[in-house]
């Protein structure tokens, strides 16, 4: 970080998200990302994919991508990151939701944002500490079982970090949120892989001052 940066609050951040990702605006923008990744993805069906069944595909695409703008939406997601090619043939069932910033007050007064981290792991199951772009951020794992009584219709794999924004005042903090949903009988190992990637994801984080 900066000299000249090291004691202002930043306006924003970067993220690099993967090749084959693509970025959706949750608060302006959000459709025109959407229709152009609709577009992408007809573009990219099977030169011997029926063109009677495309308008019926693109109808497909645009439910599912509305039915996860709206999840990310409801849960405070600013920006939605999401894979739009497949891997070797095979569409990936995963995403990342970076959430805007909320207010939490200090543990005590003048404890800053460590005091709070260190609270949010005493009840967090798999919390630690990993540091991005020289911030100390909070960082969970765990498996979500499917609960349709609490809204969870698939089982997920979801990883978490929390991170103080420098300099706020009051105290402020991102989320950003990834989440794996698992197939029945899967090899937990499969899901390990999407757990390093996003990790790897997180370490491009950089504050902005622009």
């Amino acid at each position: 970080m900066a000299t000249a940066e090291r004691h202002r609050t930043p306006n924003g951040f970067n993220v690099v998200p993967p090749p084959g990702w693509d970025v959706i605006p949750l608060r302006t923008g959000t459709r025109e990302a959407m229709e152009r990744i609709v577009r992408k993805a007809v573009a990219q069906l099977p030169a011997g994919f029926p063109k009677d069944d495309i308008p019926k595909a693109r109808l497909k695409l645009t439910q599912e991508m509305k039915k996860v703008v709206r999840r990310a939406s409801a849960k405070g997601g600013m920006t939605l990151y999401l894979p739009t090619e497949p891997l070797h043939g095979v569409a990936l069932p995963v995403s990342i939701v970076a959430s805007a910033p909320i207010e939490i007050p200090r543990v005590r007064p003048g404890s800053g944002p460590a005091a709070v981290l260190a609270a949010l792991a005493s009840v967090t199951s798999g919390a630690e500490t990993r540091e991005l772009d020289g911030i100390a951020a909070l960082r969970s794992e765990r498996d979500v079982p499917a609960d349709a009584d609490k809204g969870v219709d698939v089982a997920h794999r979801r990883v978490e970090y929390f991170v103080p924004v420098p300099h706020s005042d009051p105290d402020q903090y991102l989320s950003f949120s990834f989440s794996a949903l698992i197939a029945p009988g899967s090899d937990p190992a499969f899901y390990d892989i999407f757990v390093e990637l996003f990790d790897a994801v997180m370490g491009t984080f950089r504050w902005s001052y622009a």
